[in-house]
């Protein structure tokens, strides 16, 4: 949640910081006061901190070295003393002052221009608008300090500004004093109870529309909450309102976390590199995932806006209350609050959809990840630049694991550990092994195996097989587990994996399992801790058909010999929601990558029946989960296709997909018509409810199958007509069919599209994302005009992301391109993007990271923009760090 600006030349390699040189700091800083003095061009900023030399380090005469990044100096202060430039050195990265008492008070002032912060990181103004981003070291770009997690301190903060362009003055804590001053300002103060990390202060200053209400907690305090938003932007702000009351009611019950302060405030900027900022009492956030109103959001917009507000408000306590020690326990508060912010996007949407989008997710995001250049464990070993660790792996696996761990302990002990976790670390800055102590000390289970998790980087790959014995009626899984090698790991060893599995008989009943001694279940969670483990069922009449894995227990990779007619009958039976759609999605991976080697050796392609016949099946069977029923209409992905081959033929694969598609479109027409027809009618005004959600997300998955029917192009241009004023998940569903038209409705609707939404920021990023995935020939074409159209912002991060990241990241067909024109275009953008917003251009480059996964030919033109990037002398550390990885370890 960070940016850096850090910038080294190529011919220098920066240095790495490693977990094993941790040190505690040298000295503390007890309290920081603050005063922000704002001006159009330049803002002041004067510090007063209170310091003291760590008792606890026996190291004497340690100099005091302060963190900064391109901040001017303009005076210091040694106990009122002014110090001279012989009292101090100040290098590129420190201020250092050798020989300080051990207690001091020590004064600075520094002059920043945020307006010129074009990297979004520390203090900046864009768009009229101050705003801070600290985490994970800009604190260090707005004044001098120990820029480090593990140092806490109390915070007050005075800003002054122009009261008409600024009237709203925020920072963290509670506002204890506010009034005019001369010359048409005003001041506002505020001070933070709790002590916190430099990464979570925050200040914002601007002018917004602002939507009140309060929140009663368990223990009955009032809480004012406070969101604001762009002006003129009041009316989308309800859903972001009953999204935070959902969550602070919700983490009352499940983790027993009530809000600690008088006043939650929210800000929504338009300028920002992130989803969101956890700053504590003073959330920031990202436009996209606060703003909604049925006529400018979709149902997915809503669904992020719940689950992004939670995550940043479960971050009060996991990673404000109790912080990381280092930036290494990153994972301790991310993998934690990715956990909690799904589990309650479980509790609060919909259990099965949710699951299965999580695992979706990971499936295409981290284990790609763990499977390139770029692994690296939970907890990494070392970095270049931090920034570059806001990870999949960190986030999202992190997450697995905690869900692993609850599994394997039991929710009831799960919970008490939390909640000794929350008492024993509270106002303090922990590891991840702490976290993992209190789970021992909770459930009196030694975890040490366990903890391998955390320092092992890839994905696991397990290999079931299974035998059953009609004489004995027993039924026995012999479970196989493999871990490739990483880079810089290539030896590993065995993990404590949580395999969840039930057994169906033949008319798709649970079966009774009987394991060892165990209480007899429907359902049984299989410890494997050995590289090799047999699990023998007792009182098993008929030879089941395993569903394993339930519940996605464990990022793993699965291997089993489903045979097409289980995979349907699991389809069709299966009990949990997930392994049900995971059997459709297993049966029609199988049938594409058929295709795929069909097609490399110029065969006729033909879909078969069982395919067709079993999600004809599934859309007609009536009391379904329809959003459940929309998510097993989807096909695999291209990018998901691609991580199933050793090397990646992008035509094959898409050609491959379409042909599916468009036979299924053909072959259920008649079914998807009739669905359509069904759900439309019920459409109604929009409300945002999981049965009116599973509606129009089963409506619009066939209607997403109608690109590939001329004759039901009418169809969808009158949902687009009918739509495109009150209803956005209806209207851009629509806009999304006829953006791969060939045809004059494509412009025209994108034209009329545009032309009513031209002064909403976030739907034009709808309107740029849906050209950039278009699957016509000139998508590339297309996307390079709006770069260079007046509508597109580099600055902009959510410019670059709508366009650029969706082009390069999901365009997987037109940005591999065989004459490399896809490579080329993203490498001309990384560098621009570079000497602006480094942490983007990070982003950005990652789809040119993985070039050993293609054919010879592609992998030349990747290397050769990566090696390209690398000679520019202002190459960022960020950008080069990913460069260097990607190019070294893909040379083993």
């Amino acid at each position: 949640m960070s940016e850096s600006t850090s910038i080294q030349p190529a011919a220098v390699k920066p240095e790495a910081t490693y977990l094993k040189d941790y040190q505690v700091p040298f000295y503390l800083i007890d309290e920081i006061d603050l005063q922000f003095d704002l001006y159009e061009e330049v803002a002041w900023v004067s510090s007063r901190m209170k310091i003291r030399r760590n008792r606890s380090d026996n190291r004497k005469n340690k100099p005091l070295a302060l963190n900064h990044d391109e901040l001017i100096l303009e005076s210091i202060k040694l106990d009122g003393q002014l110090l001279t430039k012989s009292d101090y050195i100040l290098s590129k990265q420190y201020l250092t002052l050798h020989n300080v008492p051990d207690c001091f008070t020590l004064e600075i002032v520094t002059k920043n221009y945020p307006e010129k912060n074009t990297a979004l990181s520390g203090l900046y103004r864009s768009s009229g608008t101050y705003c801070t981003q600290c985490e994970a070291e800009g604190f260090r770009r707005i004044t001098f300090y120990l820029d480090h997690p593990d140092v806490l301190a109390r915070y007050s903060t005075t800003i002054t500004a122009d009261k008409k362009r600024y009237p709203y003055l925020l920072s963290n804590g509670n506002l204890v004093a506010s009034g005019e001053i001369e010359q048409g300002r005003h001041f506002a103060k505020w001070e933070d109870p709790f002590k916190k990390p430099s990464y979570l202060f925050a200040l914002v200053a601007g002018d917004f529309d602002l939507l009140e209400d309060q929140f009663v907690t368990q223990s009955g305090r009032e809480v004012a909450l406070r969101i604001y938003v762009e002006k003129g932007a009041g009316d989308q702000a309800a859903h972001a309102m009953y999204a935070i009351k959902e969550a602070m009611r919700w983490d009352e019950i499940a983790f027993g976390r009530e809000y600690d302060l008088d006043i939650y405030m929210m800000v929504a900027i338009g300028d920002f590199n992130m989803g969101a900022m956890e700053n504590k009492g003073l959330n920031i956030f990202n436009t996209k995932y606060v703003l909604a109103k049925p006529e400018t959001a979709t149902d997915d917009d809503y669904i992020h806006i719940m689950s992004v507000i939670a995550h940043e408000y479960f971050h009060n306590w996991s990673g404000n209350r109790v912080t990381c020690r280092d930036w290494f326990q990153l994972s301790l508060k991310e993998g934690l609050t990715i956990f909690r912010d799904q589990s309650f996007s479980e509790d609060t949407l919909s259990r099965a959809v949710m699951r299965i989008r999580d695992v979706v997710d990971l499936r295409e995001t981290q284990f790609p990840e763990d499977a390139g250049p770029l692994a690296h464990p939970v907890r990494p070993d070392s970095y270049i630049e931090i920034n570059n660790f806001y990870t999949a792996t960190i986030y999202n696996k992190g997450a697995e694991i905690l869900r692993m761990l609850q599994t394997i302990i039991g929710k009831t002990p799960f919970r008490k550990g939390m909640d000794l976790y929350f008492a024993r670390y509270d106002g303090k800055a922990v590891t991840i092994e702490d976290f993992i102590g209190t789970m021992e000390d909770v459930s009196g289970m030694d975890l040490t195996q366990f903890r391998l998790w955390y320092s092992q980087a890839g994905t696991p790959q397990l290999t079931v097989e299974d035998h059953y014995d009609q004489d004995q009626q027993t039924y026995a899984l012999t479970i196989t587990q493999h871990c490739p090698k990483t880079q810089g790991q290539a030896d590993k060893v065995p993990l404590h994996i949580p395999v969840c599995v039930g057994l169906l008989d033949a008319k798709g009943n649970e079966m009774a399992l009987h394991l060892d001694q165990e209480p007899v279940a429907f359902e049984k969670v299989l410890s494997l801790t050995t590289l090799r483990q047999t699990f023998k069922f007792t009182g098993v009449p008929d030879r089941p058909t395993p569903s394993l894995l339930r519940n996605f227990s464990a990022p793993v990779k699965l291997n089993y010999p489903y045979q097409e007619a289980d995979l349907l009958f699991l389809f069709k039976h299966d009990s949990d929601p997930f392994n049900r759609w995971e059997a459709g999605q297993r049966l029609a991976l199988r049938v594409l990558l058929k295709l795929v080697q069909d097609y490399q050796r110029k065969q006729q392609l033909t879909l078969p029946d069982e395919l067709v016949q079993a999600y004809d099946v599934m859309l007609k069977q009536d009391g379904q989960d329809l959003f459940l029923q929309a998510d097993m209409l989807a096909l695999p992905s291209e990018r998901y296709m691609g991580e199933q081959m050793e090397v990646v033929d992008v035509d094959a694969i898409h050609q491959a997909r379409e042909f599916v598609l468009e036979n299924l479109a053909k072959r259920l027409r008649v079914t998807l018509k009739e669905v359509y027809d069904r759900y439309h009618d019920q459409s109604g005004q929009y409300q945002f409810n999981m049965e009116a959600v599973g509606r129009r997300q089963l409506k619009n998955a066939c209607l997403a199958l109608f690109a590939y029917l001329p004759e039901e192009a009418a169809t969808v241009i009158r949902q687009f007509e009918n739509a495109l004023t009150s209803n956005m998940t209806d209207t851009l569903s629509a806009l999304r069919v006829l953006s791969n038209m060939d045809s004059v409705e494509r412009q025209w609707a994108l034209d009329m599209f545009y032309e009513t939404w031209q002064h909403d920021a976030l739907v034009v990023n709808k309107w740029l994302s849906i050209q950039a995935m278009s699957r016509l020939p000139f998508a590339l074409q297309q996307v390079k005009s709006l770069v260079a159209s007046d509508v597109f912002d580099f600055k902009n991060p959510n410019k670059v992301y709508a366009l650029i990241a969706t082009f390069s990241q999901q365009n997987l067909f037109h940005f591999h391109a065989a004459d490399g024109s896809g490579y080329i275009f993203l490498g001309e953008m990384v560098q621009i993007l570079d000497a602006l917003n480094p942490q983007v251009s990070a982003r950005m480059v990652k789809p040119l990271t993985t070039w050993n996964r293609y054919d010879k030919e592609r992998q030349v033109l990747m290397r050769h923009q990566l090696e390209r990037m690398l000679q520019d002398k202002k190459i960022s550390t960020d950008l080069y760090e990913l460069l260097t990885k990607s190019l070294e370890g893909c040379t083993a």
